[in-house]
């Protein structure tokens, strides 16, 4: 019994490693080429090390616009956040009672999640081109990927909402709040975390998105789009030291919110500890 557990363990071990190897190294790859010297190609062996491809991404390139895509994409993803937190938090509370015709409504809210993207993206801009709307990335784009982003929401919102506890807001009304009161000074401070974690999966969703910003993005290209472009007609490593630093700005983005959520957490209970102080 004990060789049968041992064996087990050191094989899921190892499946572990496989797996963590086969995300993360692609990834790891890439930043150690995009580290090249000068005259270092797009494969191993590595011809020096430097940072000379990161710094061909601040001059002029001959093709690709990179900066006017990522402040496209970074644009898209703060709107796209904005609007996702809000209809996420004003259905999770619309949902939180029953009325008619409310589960029809959440299958139809989520069922973009198993169509085909590119099938979305195709279908968002046959209807901007009906509707003879031009198809641009602020417009059509937007639209897209709100079909990606508000079905994630919501989801996150119903589960918060199942397991909120109803007996903080009896308590508010107890005390004389107004149902916006309620909402305001209750509802929100508790669920704070989890519209963190949203507007996370808003922005992130929105600036990594391809499929179905494809066809709606119109005449300028989001960064994502950009990237795929660069890979028909660049051969250095400086797509990789571009692919490096968005992995960077990714995590960095990650590590903001995380910090966020650390800080509103701290707050939250050095309120508790000063009220409870008070009461003594």
């Amino acid at each position: 019994m004990g060789e049968t557990r041992g064996f087990a363990f050191y094989a899921l071990a190892a499946f572990f490693v496989l797996f963590v190897l086969f995300l993360y190294g692609p990834i790891v790859t890439i930043g150690i080429l995009s580290f090249q010297g000068p005259k270092g190609g797009l494969t191993f062996p590595m011809n020096g090390v430097s940072l000379h491809w990161f710094y061909q991404l601040f001059q002029q390139q001959a093709v690709g616009d990179i900066w006017g895509s990522f402040r496209r994409s970074f644009t898209l993803g703060l709107m796209v956040m904005v609007v996702t937190v809000v209809v996420s938090v004003m259905s999770g509370l619309a949902f939180r009672h029953r009325f008619k015709g409310s589960a029809f409504l959440f299958y139809l809210a989520v069922a973009s999640l198993v169509i085909p993207s590119i099938l979305v993206s195709l279908g968002v801009g046959l209807i901007f081109n009906i509707l003879g709307i031009d198809v641009h990335w602020m417009t059509s784009g937007f639209g897209s990927q709100l079909t990606w982003t508000l079905p994630f929401g919501l989801l996150i919102m119903f589960a918060v909402f199942n397991r909120f506890d109803k007996t903080y807001e009896e308590a508010a009304r107890d005390l004389g709040a107004s149902p916006w009161q309620t909402v305001r000074h209750v509802v929100l401070p508790i669920i704070g975390p989890s519209l963190i974690g949203v507007a996370l999966f808003g922005f992130t969703l929105s600036y990594d998105e391809f499929a179905r910003t494809l066809l709606t993005a119109g005449s300028y290209n989001t960064l994502p789009l950009e990237i795929f472009g660069m890979t028909t007609n660049v051969t250095s490593p400086v797509l990789y030291a571009l692919g490096t630093l968005t992995t960077v700005f990714s995590l960095t983005i990650i590590l903001v919110f995380l910090g966020i959520v650390f800080i509103a957490g701290r707050r939250r209970v050095a309120r508790g500890s000063d009220a409870g102080k008070g009461l003594v």
